[in-house]
């Protein structure tokens, strides 16, 4: 009896304390309004566009979002999900300007600019910043400070299914945040910031050898046998996730509500072993990106540098993969070869003239604002003249030239598939070439291996893209 007894009070001293709990939870909570870290102080809204807030409640919750730009209250009420959104024309750039949320709680987001929002993705390239030690951004870090420009930066994490939120913030630019931040993206938006004259806002989403799978949507791969027998071939780091989809559901799903320009994207050395299927995979991709913030977002990437992988020609079979991808809706490419000057570094130093040439081509491309040229000289046709081949390129108005007394890393062969170093000559946009070795020619590479650093470029300085006029198979052992 005495062990009953005392079981018996412990039971009624423990509903004691689970009816104090039921009373203490059944107070109304002092914070009812939450919001994703992506709508926060010190962020860019993109301007002169159709903008989403939204955020958590109690269900059926009263909410009214007020923007001290137009001092307009919109009024929303949550879901039975306990979500809300509301949808709001911004102006033109400008600001600071302040956001409250008003229901059974007040939060009031401060220092809000409007101005141009670009997502910056990739692998380690895109990922580099003042702490690998980079000669640009510590020249940069003196002058660094810019509140027109803001970062927001999303740590490394991955999630089986989409995430609804991230663990990050904004902060504005200077140098203690910069020598964190994406260096590509920090030299993008400095020169966006100084032709637009407005706030630039970066969205880096970055991850050190990560194959694009792992950005992709799941279901994409899932859907597509070609995409996911690709997938399975890329063999894990134990450095960094490559299941299909795993950062994208993390990094990238919760973010997708968030209006934005465009983006920019630096990544493929780990998709070198796959080169075959990737414009296959790297387009879905860009799809399955713009779907997701249901807007054709421009996307400018990067043409990954000569480097000396394992393999033969695997860096030149996916920068050829870059560049049919490029061919894409809204899509464009720039090419850095002549900006590396260590082939066995797969990470270029020079980030500088990268972000450079990137906003050259979002302030010509997006921006239609004239300056800088941006689009590279691309292979365009050929045609057999007697002994010689005549090729044409595309965005090469003002005609090719060689930089050096003698073109290099250019090559010729006839039907029996056997290629000798070519000779050349150059008017306007042709390019006539030929070798004493081969009588009747069928096929002419450029720049196409592993670490080929090539020297043709336009009269304005922008280096042909690598390219080869033959379909063969290419030997990669």
């Amino acid at each position: 009896m005495g062990v009953r007894k005392r079981f018996t009070l412990s039971c009624t001293a423990v509903v004691g304390i689970c009816i104090s709990i039921l009373l203490l939870t059944a107070v109304p909570a002092a914070a009812n309004i939450r919001l994703p870290a992506i709508i926060g102080s010190n962020m860019v809204l993109q301007q002169q566009h159709r903008v989403k807030l939204w955020g958590w409640a109690d269900p059926l919750e009263k909410v009214v979002v007020t923007t001290s730009w137009d001092r307009q209250s919109y009024p929303v009420t949550a879901t039975g999900n306990a979500r809300w959104e509301v949808s709001i024309q911004t102006p033109a750039a400008g600001g600071p300007y302040s956001i409250t949320f008003a229901g059974k709680n007040k939060i009031t987001l401060t220092n809000i600019m409007l101005g141009e929002v670009w997502i910056c993705g990739g692998q380690s390239n895109m990922e580099m910043c003042g702490q690998w030690g980079l000669a640009d951004i510590k020249a940069a870090l003196p002058t660094a400070a810019n509140n027109d420009i803001r970062f927001f930066h999303i740590p490394k994490t991955t999630a089986t299914c989409p995430q609804d939120d991230v663990k990050a913030s904004w902060t504005t630019c200077d140098s203690s945040t910069l020598n964190t931040f994406s260096a590509v993206a920090y030299f993008f938006g400095k020169k966006l910031q100084a032709k637009l004259h407005v706030a630039i806002g970066l969205v880096a989403a970055s991850w050190g050898g990560t194959s694009a799978e792992v950005w992709t949507p799941d279901s994409i791969i899932q859907k597509d046998t070609i995409l996911k027998t690709a997938a399975a071939a890329i063999a894990p780091s134990g450095m960094c996730p490559h299941t299909p989809g795993i950062a994208w559901n993390a990094m990238l799903a919760p973010i997708t509500n968030y209006a934005a320009a465009g983006a920019i994207w630096y990544q493929g050395e780990n998709n070198t072993s796959t080169a075959g299927t990737y414009a296959r995979l790297f387009t879905k991709m860009i799809d399955a990106w713009r779907c997701a913030w249901q807007d054709t977002l421009p996307f400018y990437f990067v043409q990954i540098a000569p480097f000396n992988y394992r393999e033969k020609n695997v860096g030149a079979l996916l920068r050829e993969a870059q560049w049919q991808s490029s061919r894409h809706l809204r899509t464009g490419m720039v090419v850095i070869m002549d900006l590396v000057n260590n082939v066995y570094d797969v990470h270029p130093a020079n980030k500088h003239d990268v972000g450079a040439r990137l906003a050259d081509r979002a302030l010509g491309d997006t921006y239609h604002i004239p300056g800088a040229p941006y689009e590279n000289p691309s292979y365009q046709s050929a045609v057999v003249r007697q002994h010689k081949m005549l090729l044409s390129f595309d965005h090469a108005a003002t005609g090719l030239t060689i930089q050096g007394k003698t073109i290099r890393e250019l090559f010729i062969a006839g039907s029996d598939q056997v290629f000798y170093p070519a000779e050349c000559s150059i008017k306007n946009n042709t390019l006539l070439v030929w070798s004493s070795e081969v009588k009747t020619p069928v096929a002419v590479r450029y720049a196409f291996s592993n670490t080929a650093i090539g020297n043709l470029f336009s009269n304005n300085g922008l280096p042909v893209g690598p390219f080869r006029t033959d379909g063969w198979p290419v030997a990669t052992k």
